[in-house]
């Protein structure tokens, strides 16, 4: 792992010899990693390039010259230098790996054929490739009760354990849970939680992905399918703003499992367990197969998709089109949002839409505020400045990128919150108060010496949001506009929703048109209008205002993409009453949920993995969804 102390070596180049070849590396770079990096792969299992080097495995030995001749050292662990020598083909390090990997089969368990990582193992493959071929222990295996359930998600096979630390330096090194720990000694060392403690982490999964044998498997995938029966895609995570990007993989048109790709921009290998198990909803019993039309009976009845669209064109069609809004575009692709909207203001004629549901930001801060920071722009940090909602909870792998900024890269966090959060144990400064006070404290903070010294060295990155909905909603922009003027700042404005900034770029906002153009641009709208011919005039209602206006019976109809007001919005209770006030309310949807179930009309459509198109994440970086199964019954 890189360290910000050891990032001006990296600027060096010098010259090594490994295995007889002369190759170029940085001063200082980790000879596992230089000899990977130039196609020389020496076997590992405790190292990690996300993780700190342990060498507790020593399946990475080599031998390098030195004044008094040759050693062997952990390649994990040694970092190069200019005119090392390096042999990783030698008899003695044949022997050696040799040696380790007799010694960890002593007592793994011989069940390849049933465990969940046969296939995929990397001590299965490099017992192929390095090791003896036969093994000269005989006595009984040692034994342990299995699996332990060890969380809601995660089961442990003690037995099959090697004890290279991933899943301990994970919990205590990246996510700052360390609820999982090596216990007892010598032969009967094993990894356990505490007494009474599960393994109760956001981001467990991640155990179960680096664990290099089947010690630790996720319930979800157990026994689920093997390797060669995977179709997979990468694609791109929605369930938050992050835009983590994934490993989708299904077998028989059923997806088995999500797993993290190793992206430097966004989640550099990591998810948290929402998003990758959050693939469990797309193979539901509960969802949507077919259109449902709402009776005299008052009930929903499945119907066909031709007599469903024709009743949602004859209600449409019989009020204005300023008197129907639309809510939703956020939770799907841009693509799905672009049609949204282009329905919405072309073919409805209504200005009346919002993909917010007055809990963000608003839209005109959102994609006008600059200069803006990208993710990786933390890895450069000098401050962090934290003024939103607890990333632990909403932006989970964003967490875990600023941890690592603080905690070991060096960066100065300063969080101000009303309440605790997740990265208080790494802050240099934690700002408290009580919620609604934060126009005051902002003030304050502004005429503070001792935070004006903190903070005047550059880089610095400002992570800009709601802390919650007791604040002024005015209150973001007015942090965003003090941090903008520090030296050397940046922004990052944070977002709730997968796909709000690509609802905003397609214009799913009353004040917005599509490309981000102000709806008063009078030259926007023109050219706008060139291609679409008719854009309503004027701004339109927020989703408060539609919501209002249902109530109020000057709006008439609503149109909701993927979108629950009644679940979501602030007040649950104007949101019921809008949607049973409304004359006509027809959902897209995946599941029959809160909101969709006081529709008229329900109509089905595809999923995450089941559409293909793109999504736009916090920092603006566009990335690619991609289809890999059909979606269930007659959802399009």
């Amino acid at each position: 792992m890189w360290t910000r102390e050891a990032a001006h070596l990296a600027e060096e180049r010098i010259t090594i010899t490994v295995d007889g070849r002369d190759v170029e590396v940085s001063n200082g770079e980790l000879l596992i990693q230089a000899a990977q990096d130039n196609g020389t792969y020496i076997p590992r299992f405790c190292w990690h390039p996300r993780m700190k080097p342990v060498g507790m495995c020593r399946m990475c030995l080599v031998e390098v010259d030195s004044p008094r001749g040759k050693r062997m050292v952990t390649s994990c662990t040694t970092p190069c230098n200019d005119g090392m020598v390096v042999d990783t083909e030698s008899a003695v390090v044949k022997k050696a790996q040799e040696g380790i990997l007799e010694f960890l089969l002593i007592n793994h368990p011989l069940d390849c054929p049933v465990c969940d990582r046969g296939g995929e193992c990397p001590l299965q493959d490099q017992t192929m490739a390095y090791g003896p071929g036969e093994s000269r222990f005989v006595e009984e295996k040692r034994h342990f009760e299995k699996p332990i359930e060890i969380s809601d998600l995660v089961l442990l096979d003690r037995e099959r354990c090697i004890l290279c630390a991933r899943c301990t330096r994970f919990s205590d090194e990246i996510s700052g849970d360390p609820l999982i720990e090596f216990k007892e000694r010598g032969n009967y060392t094993q990894v356990l939680t505490f007494p009474d403690e599960p393994f109760a982490s956001y981001f467990s999964g991640n155990t179960v992905q680096i664990c290099p044998v089947g010690a630790l498997t996720a319930k979800p995938y157990r026994f689920r399918a093997r390797p060669w029966d995977l179709e997979a895609v990468e694609s791109t995570c929605t369930t938050c703003s992050v835009g983590c990007r994934i490993s989708v993989q299904a077998s028989q048109n059923q997806v088995l499992r999500f797993l993290g790709v190793d992206n430097d921009a966004t989640n550099q290998s990591w998810l948290c367990d929402k998003g990758r198990f959050g693939f469990e909803a797309i193979n539901s019993a509960e969802r949507l197969t077919e259109p449902l039309v709402r009776g005299e009976d008052g009930e929903l009845h499945p119907a066909t998709w031709s007599d469903a669209l024709d009743v949602v064109a004859d209600r449409l069609s019989a009020v204005r089109g300023d008197e129907v809004a639309g809510l939703g575009g956020a939770r799907g692709t841009n693509e799905e949002a672009f049609a949204f909207g282009k329905f919405l203001r072309t073919v409805v004629v209504t200005p009346h839409l919002d993909s917010q549901l007055a809990d963000g930001l608003d839209p005109d801060l959102l994609v006008g505020l600059t200069p803006r920071a990208s993710i990786d722009d933390l890895e450069r940090a000098r401050t962090i400045i934290l003024w939103g909602p607890d990333l632990k909870e909403e932006l989970p792998v964003l967490y875990l990128r600023v941890r690592r900024a603080a905690q070991e890269l060096g960066a100065n966090l300063i969080i101000v919150h009303p309440r605790r959060t997740g990265l208080d144990d790494v802050a240099a400064r934690k700002v408290t108060y009580r919620p609604g006070d934060g126009a005051s404290v902002l003030a304050d903070l502004m005429a503070d010496p001792a935070l004006a010294e903190m903070i005047a060295d550059g880089p610095i990155v400002g992570l800009i949001g709601r802390t919650g909905l007791a604040e002024d909603d005015r209150l973001p922009e007015a942090v965003a506009a003090w941090v903008r003027d520090l030296d050397g700042a940046s922004l990052v404005p944070l977002t709730r929703r997968g796909n709000v900034y690509g609802a905003l770029d397609m214009g799913i906002a009353p004040s917005l048109l599509p490309g981000r153009v102000s709806i008063a641009d009078d030259a926007g709208r023109a050219a706008l209008e060139e291609h679409w011919h008719l854009v309503p005039d004027g701004a339109g209602l927020d989703a408060t205002g539609i919501l209002d206006g249902l109530n109020a019976k000057t709006l008439k109809a609503l149109v909701l993409l993927g979108s629950d007001p009644v679940r979501d919005h602030p007040d649950p209770v104007l949101a019921r009453s809008a949607l049973e006030n409304a004359e006509f309310v027809v959902a897209l949807d995946v599941f029959l949920n809160d909101s969709s179930a006081r529709a008229d009309v329900v109509l089905p459509v595809e999923g995450f993995a089941e559409s293909e198109g793109t999504v736009t994440n916090l920092e603006g970086r566009v990335q690619k969804v991609n289809r890999l199964i059909p979606g269930p019954g007659q959802s399009r």
